[in-house]
């Protein structure tokens, strides 16, 4: 599963179906293939790897058509290869891509092999092609053959189908896992991702959960989930074949920022079934991996070695998944000992970090059996030494301090959590807890983001600052973390950050009224620790500034000034207050007059040691 696009027009659509995949590549992949009927014939084309490889194959060897459809897989059923990448066909008859997972394939493939089809791939998705194909043996209607054949399927998909005997319709359903339709003039076309369609239309139809939609070239008819035909609202975007611009934004920071809550709710799709948590979206063998694994190394730089942090603190509290975290420019130097069976972790948003690259390869070197990359980037050189790959999905993130990377990348170490948990001592309550959290997430995070206006007022505190300090405990202390690293990153006031209960030994020498102090206070277990670390910077007249929970009482104080953050559960609160410290950063730079997207001597992928 990953990414899909179709269309059905009056010109060849080809072109059309190899652009679309190329806007989709952000969400990785591991091969990439296309079918089109042409002559009452499926033509297909596939190749394991990047979809340049596909646009070579399609060059030497061109095909054409006025409908097709086309799709880049990230395994789950079956390695990557060529016989697994989609589009699948049956009998020359029917093709079909496919996005999600099929939870029954195996009792479907069983009833398919005694009534004699032949399997060419591992994929859950051929027994769909083949389902389809076996309701058409018995009637002529394809829309009606399709309703037929899902009705069999348990799990999540959105689907494109073709059949040679309607070779004017294009088939599309969707069911837990997102498909939308292009709405242009003389034609339609369908995708996983709107960002895959903007070169050709801007106007969408959005599919609801068990909708069906029959295509064709001047029509349209959706069926809903009960059989009813249903009209879906034609919705202009506001996105451009320029997706990566700014538009209304005055920075790409601040739009990546606003970008967020979608972002996770991207890192999420698909990767449940009836609430439950998918191990193979991390890879066709992960549960064996997994299995196996009796402790976890974290390799990671910068903001990503923040999210590692954060992911220590998960894992051993929730999960009690013994983890250690190293930062990856110091691990091969130090004559590190690995244990026995432990599961590589690298994060990174590029994937081309050439430290947290050069980790990995030294880990191995120690004897480390497996790895498991988190990245944005696919075929990225991460994702290609790495066992196990889980993307993150934020989309492209031009801005040099990264953002929605840092969020999502906490969204799917969280996944980890759930994961390896199930294998030591999460129970099934907290787990079904951590999903309702996760799936609420995007929700909190739009709160945060209203409180934007008030964060600006308060970043003007900073136009005269040249230091700041920041706080937490537990797990925000990376948050705190964090967000010094955004404040020196594009304002360039030195900022440091440490634990709450570390200032009595060094850093209260600093405290004075020209050190902001920036604390962040959620309403968790250290709380009143907390309180009492405040007291002792308020109590030398440094100047407070609290990101707190709205439930708290706090008392009037000169020198305190209080940011109430909306409630949140405290498993996901790390997520949702590093939010408000990105906004703070990104007003201080603005303010400051910095060049907030490209600040000096950074670079976004750093590929050098």
């Amino acid at each position: 599963m990953c990414g899909i696009v179709g269309g059905i027009a009056q010109r060849n659509v080809v072109p059309i179906l190899l652009e679309g995949l190329k806007r989709l590549e952000y969400r990785g992949y591991d091969s990439a293939g296309m079918a089109v009927i042409h002559n009452h014939e499926i033509y297909r084309k596939r190749e394991l790897g990047k979809v340049k490889g596909l646009e070579a194959l399609l060059q030497a060897d061109p095909i054409s058509g006025h409908i097709g459809i086309a799709h880049t897989r990230w395994a789950t059923h079956g390695k990557p290869s060529t016989q697994n990448a989609h589009p699948h066909i049956c009998r020359n008859k029917v093709t079909v891509v496919h996005n999600g997972i099929i939870e029954n394939h195996e009792q479907l493939r069983s009833q398919q092999l005694e009534r004699g089809y032949e399997f060419t791939s591992q994929t859950d998705t051929e027994v769909i092609v083949h389902q389809i194909y076996d309701a058409l043996e018995s009637t002529n209607d394809f829309v009606g053959a399709v309703k037929q054949a899902v009705a069999k399927l348990e799990g999540a998909y959105a689907l494109g189908i073709l059949s040679t005997g309607h070779p004017d319709t294009l088939v599309a359903c969707r069911k837990g896992s997102p498909l939308v339709i292009g709405v242009g003039i003389g034609e339609y076309f369908i995708a996983s991702d709107v960002a895959a369609l903007l070169p050709v239309t801007q106007r969408f139809i959005f599919l609801e959960d068990g909708d069906i939609a029959a295509i064709g070239i001047n029509d349209l008819v959706i069926y809903d989930k009960d059989d009813n035909i249903v009209s879906r609202p034609i919705k202009d975007s506001q996105l451009t074949a320029e997706a990566a611009e700014k538009g209304e934004y005055r920075h790409y920071m601040l739009k990546e920022i606003y970008e967020q809550p979608f972002a996770i709710s991207q890192t999420l799709e698909g990767r449940f079934i009836n609430n439950r948590l998918q191990e193979n979206a991390f890879g066709f063998n992960a549960p064996d991996i997994f299995d196996n694994t009796k402790a976890i190394l974290i390799l990671a730089c910068g903001t990503s070695y923040h999210a590692g942090l954060v992911a220590r603190y998960w894992l051993e509290e929730l999960a009690r998944v013994p983890c250690s975290i190293e930062v990856a420019s110091e691990f091969r130097y130090r004559n590190p000992v690995l244990a026995p069976d432990t599961l590589v972790v690298t994060i990174s948003q590029s994937g081309e970090t050439a430290d947290t690259l050069a980790a990995l390869q030294e880990a191995k070197k120690l004897g480390a059996k497996h790895s498991l990359t988190i990245c944005n980037v696919p075929e990225s050189s991460l994702v290609r030494e790495s066992d196990l790959v889980l993307m993150t999905r934020a989309g492209p993130e031009i801005g040099v301090a990264s953002t929605k990377a840092f969020t999502t990348q906490l969204v799917t170490l969280m996944l980890l959590v759930i994961a390896m948990g199930r294998r030591f001592q999460l129970s099934d309550i907290m787990e079904a807890k951590l999903t309702s959290e996760l799936f609420a997430l995007p929700g909190k995070i739009e709160k945060v983001l209203r409180l934007d206006n008030e964060i600006k007022v308060l970043s003007e505190q900073f136009a005269d600052k040249e230091h700041a300090l920041f706080l937490g405990r537990g797990t925000h202390y990376p948050i705190a973390m964090e967000g010094a690293l955004k404040l020196k990153e594009i304002s360039y006031i030195h900022a440091e950050a440490y634990p709450a209960g570390e200032l009595k030994h060094g850093p209260l020498a600093l405290i004075d009224a020209d050190m902001p102090v920036i604390t962040v206070a959620p309403n968790n277990s250290l709380l009143e620790k907390l309180k009492s670390n405040m007291q002792e910077v308020s109590a030398r007249g440094g100047q407070l500034i609290v990101f707190m929970d709205e439930t708290l009482s706090s008392s009037p104080d000169s020198n305190v000034q209080i940011l109430k953050i909306p409630q949140v559960d405290n498993e996901i609160s790390p997520i949702v207050y590093t939010v408000p410290l990105q906004l703070l950063s990104y007003h201080v730079a603005v303010l400051k007059g910095t060049d907030v997207d490209q600040p000096r001597n950074l670079a976004k992928s750093v590929t050098v040691e």
